[in-house]
């Protein structure tokens, strides 16, 4: 008999109640329906969202996705779990994105009409992939008799594999993947978070999801003729899927201590509001902000002055004052790495632009650049511009163009890197170029949009875990967010508070070996959730021959 064929039998008894509190507890969630089973859905999804920064109560996690299972034991069909589990989806979405709506008031006369879709719309688009995965455990474990183990394994692989596909589908958003409970500050995390240096973070995300599930199976009437021993094995094999890796986490980390090198390189956060950041008539006051904050005179030599996303707001390869202007607070035989906006070659006029980074040397000269390659939809770029007749969020008629990609810059007296501008650092596999791998990462963002919300904290958090993914030290300069410096075991080794002003000299970390997820990326989680896959499957079989 199923475990939901078990527990309809069991509800149908008069009476009828199991013995442990949570068979009851189980039994009492499955029988909700109606509004109550929904509303408990999107509570239990919110509630998942305080495992993540800035709340970072990461054990939460051990407590929701088990609740969850036991709500969907009431599912009768496959389209309840998709109902059930877009509701749940919901209720996480929701409560970890509200901040993106904080970037219509920039501006809200303007765009007061895009506020539900901010807070809603986005939510709801996100909310189909994990539908789509509880969809598919609903379908195979109702046509294909799964349950217990095999259940767990198979919800851990669609929830995964959900993940993975929202990350790539429609240019992706994959923001606040369950594995990154443990990019934060809970006590312990960064070990769990090392195991994204072999396996990234979808493949945390799976080891999480099947580690916080398997609890659900304490819930199953059939495990209270066992003896207590063999009832807290689901427990027992979720602690070791968490303590295992954390260990071996423990160990690198160990066996990793953090080093600089004698590169000292000044970051520069001026922390301009985003309502003047574009206003020309603080263009000037803005510019000699950045300027007298790069000025300060240094404690060690410098090689690299750093300013963020976008800080300079004037075409520079246009504009040999503010270019001359620059060069005036390059460090010598150094570069002032800035975010600016590219526009086309002169002399023609601007007919593309581009968000970039630029390297402006001693002399006043550009001596690279890096073209932004993954664009924000609606903020940068607007997609179907020919059937929406509306203005992308940030400042100018044009749409931003997009650059080639991942791309390594070298030059003379500064350790070859990686640059990333704000977003880019969200996309785990793709922030290096393969073929020329760098020694460090740096990304430039401005998160100023945002303010005081769990936004920034959620970007700094992410971004840190491309590092350990790496095996690469990072550095990020926020205009108004977290400028931090992260080393290439994602030891935070110093970063700023929100709204903070004022320059930071700091040393680069030295470049760690390259891990096994830099050159096996995304298959070694694939392999995870095959593993996963052949489990369930083979749970099934054992059982169906017994």
């Amino acid at each position: 008999m199923s475990e939901l064929a078990e527990l309809s039998a069991l509800r149908a008894q008069p009476g009828a109640r199991t013995t442990t509190p949570l068979c009851r507890l189980a039994q009492e969630l499955a029988a909700l329906a109606g509004w109550r089973r929904y509303l408990t859905a999107l509570l239990l999804g919110a509630l998942l969202a305080a495992a993540l920064p800035p709340v970072d109560v990461t054990p939460v996690v051990f407590v929701v996705f088990p609740l969850f299972l036991w709500l969907d034991d009431g599912s009768a069909t496959p389209w309840a779990s998709a109902r059930l589990g877009y509701v749940f989806a919901l209720g996480f979405f929701v409560a970890g994105l509200y901040w993106v709506a904080a970037a219509l008031f920039v501006d809200i006369a303007q765009f007061w009409w895009a506020l539900p879709f901010a807070v809603l719309g986005l939510p709801l688009l996100l909310a189909a992939f994990v539908a789509l995965g509880t969809y598919a455990t609903g379908l195979l474990r109702m046509r294909a008799g799964l349950d217990g183990l095999a259940r767990i394994c198979v919800f851990a692989v669609t929830w995964s594999l959900a993940e993975w596909l929202r990350g790539h589908v429609l240019t992706g958003f994959p923001w606040n993947l369950v594995g990154y409970v443990w990019s934060g500050g809970f006590p312990g995390a960064l070990a769990m978070l090392q195991t994204v240096a072999w396996v990234g973070i979808y493949g945390l995300s799976f080891l999480t999801v099947l580690a916080a599930s398997l609890p659900a199976l304490l819930g199953t009437p059939s495990l209270e003729p066992l003896r207590p021993v063999r009832r807290v094995m689901p427990a027992i094999a979720a602690a070791a899927l968490i303590l295992l890796p954390a260990g071996a986490g423990a160990l690198r980390l160990a066996l990793s201590p953090s080093q600089t090198t004698d590169t000292w390189l000044r970051l520069v956060q001026p922390s301009i509001a985003e309502t003047s950041k574009w206003d020309p008539n603080e263009a000037e006051a803005n510019f000699h902000r950045l300027i007298e904050l790069s000025s300060a005179p240094p404690q060690h030599p410098l090689t690299a002055v750093i300013w963020p996303e976008a800080a300079v707001t004037y075409f520079l390869e246009r504009d040999d004052p503010h270019r001359a202007a620059v060069a005036g607070v390059v460090p010598r035989g150094g570069y002032v790495l800035t975010g600016a906006l590219r526009g086309s070659a002169p002399p023609q006029r601007v007919t593309a632009v581009w968000n970039s980074v630029d390297a402006i040397d001693g002399s006043g000269r550009i001596a690279a650049q890096y073209d932004k390659a993954h664009l924000v939809p609606f903020g940068e770029y607007m997609p179907l511009r020919d059937l929406l007749p509306f203005n992308k969020l940030t400042p100018g008629a044009i749409d931003l163009s997009a650059g080639p990609g991942p791309r390594t810059i070298s030059l003379p007296g500064l350790p070859p890197f990686a640059p990333l501008i704000c977003y880019e650092a969200i996309f785990p596999g793709a922030v290096v170029d393969p073929h020329d791998r760098p020694a460090w990462i740096l990304n430039v963002t401005n998160d100023a949009w945002y303010g005081r919300s769990a936004g920034p904290y959620q970007h700094f958090a992410i971004a840190r875990t491309r590092a350990v993914e790496e095996g690469l030290p990072l550095v990020r300069v926020a205009n108004n967010g977290i400028t931090g410096v992260v080393d290439a075991q994602g030891r935070v080794l110093a970063h700023t508070s929100l709204n903070a002003v004022g320059p930071a000299d700091i040393p680069l970390s030295a470049t760690g070996p390259a891990t096994p997820y830099s050159r096996a990326g995304d298959w070694l989680f694939l392999a995870m959730l095959a593993l996963g896959t052949a489990i369930a499957a083979g749970t099934t079989l054992l059982r169906r021959s017994a």
